[in-house]
């Protein structure tokens, strides 16, 4: 299933280059951005679960401080991924 992230791409840039592009491309300091990415239709029910896995990586760890969080289910049948990196990239 494809997955579509409902607006990711506006704010940390492209899966396949984040950070090139989008709002926090070239923010110095920022609070964090928590992406939900979902397949094709994901319906609130979804949205609600992956935000549920996203308060339990906070739970975990909660400085979000020039960070990104993404929590994906490129399939209803796959386990959700969770995936945290620096943006801006260290260096840039």
């Amino acid at each position: 299933m494809d997955v579509r992230p409902k607006n990711s791409i506006d704010f940390r840039g492209p899966d396949d280059a984040p950070g090139s592009r989008g709002q926090y491309a070239d923010v110095a300091l920022h609070a964090g951005l928590i992406c939900l990415n979902g397949p094709v239709g994901m319906d609130l029910d979804l949205q609600l679960e992956l935000f549920e896995a996203a308060l339990d990586e906070l739970d975990r760890d909660n400085d979000l401080v020039n960070q990104v969080l993404e929590i994906t289910l490129p399939d209803p049948a796959d386990e959700i991924e969770v995936l945290r990196y620096k943006l801006p990239a260290d260096g840039v």
